[in-house]
């Protein structure tokens, strides 16, 4: 969608609303809401912005920033790794996203490097995007939110047994995603979701020297202090 006073580029995310409560195709209309005002409320250069919004009774159209270089997960599969320092430019800005949310008592609860875009991926040092909010919560004073949605890669084991969720669910996937980024493997990949979730609850990963080699005793640190359980 082109602006046309100032010529600017925008994408269009259509979302189709269930017909009604029974219907299984499309999404309810309050959490189509809910993402809306969440990202309302989340300005800032590291997560897409959202220009305007149009509905019908079938459809919510959001009229967001158009993010052209791609998903990090892209990125990743085609650099197999990536060094050290370019993880930490990446994070650096996943990070200055995800405290400016934090800060709002909002949620993401599905990061992870497919909702996580490039500005440019021919740009040696792209800026970095948020997306997806579809699953995120606002948390309101002293609430106990509880949900079992995301993706099992990328889950904290609260999120799995079920457990009073917090902010801190988004840091359990900061470590997942870090352990990407320096390996290219995924620490709890198991051959089925069941398995995988299995070895999140067992805390079931490992450091493999074929692929952590060069990777410095502080960056294994910073993913072993990011996946732990219980983090209250």
């Amino acid at each position: 969608v082109r602006e046309r006073t100032s010529g600017t580029c925008w994408a269009g995310k259509f979302l189709k609303i269930r017909k009604n409560a029974c219907s299984r195709m499309g999404l309810d209309r309050v959490s189509v809401e809910r993402e809306v005002e969440i990202l309302q409320a989340v300005q800032h250069p590291n997560i897409v912005a959202l220009k305007d919004v149009f509905e019908s009774r079938s459809e919510v159209v959001l009229i967001i920033e158009l993010v052209s270089g791609g998903e990090l997960f892209d990125f990743i599969a085609a650099k197999e790794n990536l060094l050290e320092i370019e993880a930490i430019e990446f994070l650096k800005q996943i990070l200055e996203g995800l405290k400016f949310i934090h800060s709002r008592n909002i949620a993401h609860f599905d990061l992870k490097p497919e909702n996580i875009m490039l500005s440019d991926n021919m740009s040696p040092h792209p800026n970095i995007k948020l997306i997806d909010f579809g699953l995120a919560h606002h948390f309101s004073p002293g609430e106990e939110y509880r949900s079992t949605s995301g993706t099992p890669q990328y889950i904290a084991p609260e999120v799995i047994n079920s457990e009073p969720l917090s902010p801190a669910a988004d840091m359990w996937s900061i470590g997942v995603i870090t352990y990407i980024l320096l390996s290219g493997l995924s620490p709890f990949q198991g051959d089925t979701d069941e398995e995988t979730l299995k070895n999140i609850l067992a805390l079931s990963y490992e450091f493999n020297r074929q692929y952590f080699d060069s990777t410095s005793a502080m960056a294994k640190d910073f993913v072993t202090k990011l996946l732990v359980k219980n983090p209250r």
